[in-house]
């Protein structure tokens, strides 16, 4: 058994086994061969291109495309390079920098849709994902998780060490955290690089842990690099938003919105998409791709390709001076920090993913208009994102600095 896989020629090409045909701009057929019986034979000429950085002004900001009765407009700016997101029930919003190796807590206390307070409660290396649960805050850096007593003014106690010896970075330093309805605490680890056999078995993984962090192992493997996950509010079904490998061309890898179960493999490094083989590595030993898709669980949705999928979350806002329509309940919203590999930009928005009877059925734009001039430049990238007891919904931008609120006028 064969595989075909179908990448996009641009600035150079991509061959594996035996070359059908090719030329420019054209899509060809290439054949990889289940073991190294036979030779697997690739080159790789890809595209890097991002677009110039200019400033968020406002007629920039202005001209950001939303759907009908929604407004974006600036939360809070000269933020640094603000990560991920998670808001109190009280209003309260926490932001990483993992550079700065801070969380700043915010405050609007006017209620005016624009934060007048900030204040860093808490410095951890290399901090990115948080999250709140049963009063705590839990916090994850490279190596360590730690939690900390939320005080009653929303200031942070003395952060606590509870787990360490997660995997080394590599090429995905970025890790998340969240609860699930079952109490669990989950902990994505990005792989050390694009594609290979990554020595730790936790990386390209998400763990589950006691949120004592005792009990941590493997809940979902073979995830390169998964950033935003939730649960769906009524299913109570995990999905997660997975990074693509790199330097398969323009159109290839495309992003993956994954069903995510306990015990499942999703396929990275060898399967991508709806069944692909990726040329390298190949399979170690005597196993096939072949043996290998069996075992893969392929996507619920896929996206554009080096998107960039980053923070993810579902929503259930019902506030009444920011909420959403109600066709929105149970939706989930991503952040597409945007594109380099390749020749034409993609992502650099917010999207909003359908939700049918509980399954993703497609991906709709919610922002977009980050990038300007001919597509030679952008002034965000979004990152984090979350939701206020409004209603509103707040992401982050950490290029310049800027968190943005999305509201809609009932």
């Amino acid at each position: 058994m064969k595989n075909v896989v179908k990448p996009t020629i641009l600035s150079g090409l991509i061959t594996a086994g035996f070359l059908v045909s090719c030329s420019k701009d054209e899509v060809f057929n290439a054949q990889i061969p289940e073991t190294n019986q036979q030779p697997t034979t690739a080159q790789v000429n890809g595209n890097v291109f991002e677009p110039a950085l200019v400033a968020a002004t406002d007629a920039r900001i202005a001209q950001l495309k939303l759907p009908a009765g929604f407004t974006i407009a600036k939360f809070a700016d000269q933020l640094g390079k603000p990560r991920m997101l998670t808001v109190s029930t009280t209003g309260n919003v926490y932001v990483t920098s993992r550079d700065a190796g801070t969380v700043t807590l915010l405050r609007d206390t006017n209620n005016d849709g624009k934060s007048d307070q900030s204040q860093v409660v808490a410095r951890i290396k290399d901090v990115h994902g948080l999250t709140i649960f049963s009063g705590k805050m839990y916090l994850v850096a490279i190596h360590d998780v730690y939690s900390a007593a939320i005080n009653a003014d929303g200031t942070l106690g003395t952060p606590q060490q509870i787990m360490t010896g997660l995997p080394d970075a590599g090429q995905h330093p970025n890790r998340t955290i969240a609860f699930g309805p079952d109490g669990f605490m989950y902990i994505t680890v990005g792989s050390t690089c694009n594609a290979c056999a990554d020595s730790n078995p936790e990386s390209a993984t998400i763990l589950r842990a006691n949120p004592d962090g005792t009990g941590r192992r493997i809940y979902a493997k073979g995830l390169r690099n998964t950033i935003g996950f939730g649960w769906h509010p009524e299913t109570k079904e995990l999905y997660g938003f997975d990074h693509g490998i790199d330097w398969l061309g323009d159109e290839q890898q495309k992003e993956e919105l994954n069903l995510i179960k306990d015990g499942a493999f999703y396929g990275w490094p060898y399967i991508y998409g709806d069944g692909n083989y990726n040329p390298h590595p190949r399979p170690m030993g005597d196993t096939t791709y072949a043996q290998i898709l069996a075992k893969t669980t392929l996507p619920s949705l896929q996206y554009d390709a080096h998107a960039a999928p980053l923070g993810m979350v579902f929503y259930t806002g019902s506030g009444a001076s920011g909420g959403f329509p109600a066709e929105y309940q149970n939706d989930a919203f991503a952040t597409m920090r945007g594109s380099w590999n390749r020749s034409q930009p993609s992502g650099y928005k917010v999207v909003r993913v359908h939700f049918d009877a509980g399954k993703p059925t497609r991906i709709d734009d919610l922002v977009t208009g980050f990038v300007v001039d001919n597509n030679q430049a952008q002034f965000g990238r979004p990152v984090g994102i979350a939701t206020m007891p409004d209603g509103s919904l707040l992401f982050t931008d950490d290029n310049n600095g800027i968190i943005y609120r999305v509201s809609y006028a009932k």
